[in-house]
């Protein structure tokens, strides 16, 4: 039988979702557990990968287990049994075949900027202090969506077959002495949306203009784009399925 799982992290402590050979993971902390309650080697697929000290305010992953299990109870247990910086929402049955990674519609992400320090949001959102035009970072949004190619945004040396990934939403708002960016799509490639804020920070620093922005878009070019901001501003949101709700 196949369990899905919600979730939640925080990735101060952990160098990212995936398998690290040398170094505490997401999902090999939470895999360990599962085994150690379920008493039998779980193995663990996780939605996507989050890089080092990216968060995730949901995560689904999926396992395989023979018998029936009480989500309920299992979720308490793992929850008790777990870090304090995972928290598991629910543990639902659903059919063989599906995937917790090539099942989901949509991913969401936001970026968390401060404009002035925050010593309580230090591992939690970027201090950057410069001033930014926010309009002008929209308009390039609307830039962004009209495009479909996003290898310039993409790592090098990265073994995806296809660059294409299809934008719905792309929005900067400000409250108060915080930016949030907010972005979905059907998928992200890998080091993407810190790539992409990079890019708009420039843009909206005015070192980057919009024509340049078609231009890099256009370069497939890494090195044509911005800076990858630091990863602790980064948040996974939301990842949909059509069968869960």
């Amino acid at each position: 039988m196949r369990y899905f799982i919600e979730l939640a992290y925080k990735g101060t402590n952990y160098n990212g979702w995936q398998y690290q050979p040398d170094a505490p993971s997401v999902q090999e902390t939470l895999a360990e557990a599962l085994s150690t309650l379920l008493r039998s080697k779980i193995d663990i697929v996780g939605a996507g990968r989050t890089d080092t000290g990216v968060h995730a305010r949901q995560m689904f992953a999926h396992f395989d287990f023979e018998e029936k299990i009480d989500g309920e109870k299992l979720t308490q247990k793992l929850n008790s049994f777990l870090p304090k910086d995972i928290a598991i929402f629910r543990i639902i049955e659903l059919h063989d075949d599906a995937h917790a990674r090539f099942d989901a519609t949509s991913r969401t992400y936001e970026y968390h900027i401060n404009t002035t320090k925050n010593a309580f949001e230090c591992n939690d959102s970027w201090y950057f202090s410069n001033e930014l035009d926010v309009e002008l970072m929209n308009a390039a949004c609307k830039i962004l969506m009209k495009h479909t190619d996003f290898e310039c945004f993409s790592k090098v040396n990265t073994d995806v077959n296809t660059f294409e990934c299809k934008i719905y939403f792309a929005h900067w708002e400000k409250h108060n002495n915080k930016l949030v960016f907010t972005i979905t799509a059907d998928r992200f490639l890998r080091n993407m949306v810190r790539a992409i804020v990079g890019t708009m920070v420039n843009i909206g620093m005015k070192k980057t203009s919009l024509e340049d922005l078609e231009e890099i878009i256009a370069s497939k070019n890494r090195s044509k784009a911005g800076f990858s901001v630091p990863a602790h501003g980064l948040y996974l949101t939301e990842v949909k399925y059509d069968y869960i709700n």
